[in-house]
């Protein structure tokens, strides 16, 4: 598999994320879109890796930190969406109002 391959397979995942974020109205829809982006990052990240660095550990090492800032990303974004649900009873971005109280 070459690297050109690989990064449109990252651009795909980068690109149906940004439409997923963009056009959804769910809270769960639009981490699910950032998810996406962050994934298609992480594949041309370790495509870049594998091809260009020759499986130096400092590409492995970033791809951890990628994931790592995923699952941080995922635990705060649903934990938002709990509490925003728990306060007004909401769950798309329509039924806010505005963010004050």
């Amino acid at each position: 598999m070459t690297l050109i391959i690989v990064l449109i397979g990252a651009a795909g995942l980068i690109g149906l994320g940004l439409y997923g974020a963009l056009s959804q109205q769910s809270f769960v829809m639009l981490m699910m879109g950032l998810e996406l982006m962050l994934n298609g990052a992480l594949l041309a990240i370790i495509g870049f890796w594998s091809q260009g660095l020759a499986g130096a550990p400092k590409g492995q090492l970033l791809a951890i930190i990628v994931m790592a800032v995923m699952a941080v990303e995922m635990a705060v974004g649903f934990a938002l969406v709990v509490a925003v649900y728990r306060q007004r009873q909401a769950d798309t971005t329509e039924g806010l109002g505005t963010l004050k109280s």
